[in-house]
């Protein structure tokens, strides 16, 4: 029997409107498995392993959204681009129409989101399909989704906290935020609030007794996602940050191209929030090694966030980050600029249209970033200003407590 339809995306099957850019050839190619274990979930499992991959190398879990599919994220999403470079494997869960209608993982249903059945049951068996068959590192496995895919990340991190070092949720929802169809439709718009600890016990009943060590947590959402509203990137922080045994205040900031800003949490934690983007996976074309995927319905061209995802779970194996790497601040205010320096460069208050004329800063999607430094000045016009500060060749950081 079909489930309700719960566009989790409310993803108006807008699937057509993607635009696919051309890939190269590959001998490795996405493969479908066709028997992985016991399946309790009825889902389809997908698989990558990049040309040349060493024995023990890491696996990522890429899950996607609704009326999406595992060759959609796999193409357009960035993954494949990073297992090719760096050599690791990949997993791709696929919903079957037959379970849900708009092809959206089960995230509100009990028994797909327990410990030991349904869906989560199914990927975890994928997971052990490619640790018995593909020779990955089962210390080494990470998790990741969109939307409907980033809420069964977190069923994933809560009731397999032994099975995955690492996750990383793409506006997606506590884990537990909603028991039935009904209920998950106010945890997707506006949200629902809870206490840390709240949070937190349901993530700890998932795996009652687990004692062991727990994945490190991130956070993606667009400012103004209207399908998943941001509200529930501050209750996962709240829920993560309280599993974790970590503050809700974060320990240090910093400014990222596209209008990122990331707050982290002691290094267990981590929220990146895009400003404006709407319902999607962070992307931005190009072939830069920090550039990746496809812009189209869902993916928004900002940021790459498989690049910064892989980076910070070391799949890149210690290769150096781009020249301009982002400004970090140990302040707990997650648009803090650095402290400029009274004997650096020229020091000029203009709007922010004046700004990008003379060449200080750039805009992209509306938006006006610092030259070097990509911190986030707001939108472009000749009403908003700010004091930039010159600390090296092209590189300013916003100073308006000092021009």
């Amino acid at each position: 029997m079909l489930r309700l339809i719960l566009p989790l995306l409310a993803m108006v099957a807008a699937a057509t409107g993607l635009t696919v850019a051309a890939s190269p050839a590959y001998a490795a190619s996405l493969t479908s498995v066709a028997s992985f274990g016991s399946n309790p979930g009825n889902l389809t499992m997908y698989s990558y392993r990049p040309d040349g991959m060493p024995s023990g190398a890491p696996l990522v879990v890429a899950m996607h959204g609704c009326t999406q599919n595992a060759t959609d994220y796999f193409t357009n999403a960035g993954w494949r681009k990073y297992a090719d470079l760096w050599k690791f494997a990949l997993v791709l869960p696929e919903q079957k129409s037959a379970n849900n209608a708009t092809s959206c993982f089960n995230w509100f249903e009990t028994g797909d989101t327990a410990r030991g059945g349904g869906e989560a049951l199914s990927i975890r068996q994928m997971v052990d399909y490619a640790v018995a068959n593909y020779g990955v590192n089962a210390s080494r496995v990470y998790v990741t989704g969109l939307s409907a895919g980033g809420a069964m990340t977190a069923v994933m991190l809560a009731t397999y906290p032994d099975v995955f070092a690492g996750g990383a949720i793409m506006a997606g929802i506590a884990y537990r935020c909603a028991t039935s169809t009904l209920n998950a439709y106010s945890c997707m718009n506006p949200g629902v609030d809870k206490t840390p600890a709240a949070w937190g016990d349901l993530v700890r009943a998932a795996y009652s007794g687990y004692s062991g060590a727990r994945p490190r947590v991130a956070i993606w959402h667009g400012t103004s996602d209207t399908t998943v509203a941001p509200a529930n990137a501050t209750e996962l922080r709240d829920q993560w940050t309280n599993v974790l045994g970590v503050s809700q205040t974060p320990t240090s900031t910093a400014s990222l191209p596209g209008g990122t800003s990331l707050s982290d949490y002691g290094d267990k934690v981590k929220v990146y929030l895009v400003s404006g983007m709407t319902h999607a996976t962070p992307v931005d074309p190009g072939s830069a090694t920090e550039q990746c995927g496809t812009a189209g319905t869902y993916y928004k061209d900002t940021i790459c966030s498989s690049y910064y995802q892989a980076k910070d779970w070391g799949l890149d194996n210690g290769t150096a980050s781009p020249t301009a790497s982002p400004t970090v601040s140990p302040t707990a205010s997650p648009t803090a600029s650095p402290t400029p320096s009274p004997t650096a460069g020229p020091c000029v208050r203009a709007s922010n249209y004046a700004h990008v004329s003379a060449g200080r800063a750039h805009m992209s999607g509306g938006y006006v970033y610092a030259n070097g430094s990509n911190q986030s000045m707001g939108l472009y016009n000749v009403f908003t200003t700010h004091g930039l500060q010159q600390t090296g060749a092209n590189y300013w950081v916003i100073a308006d407590s000092v021009c």
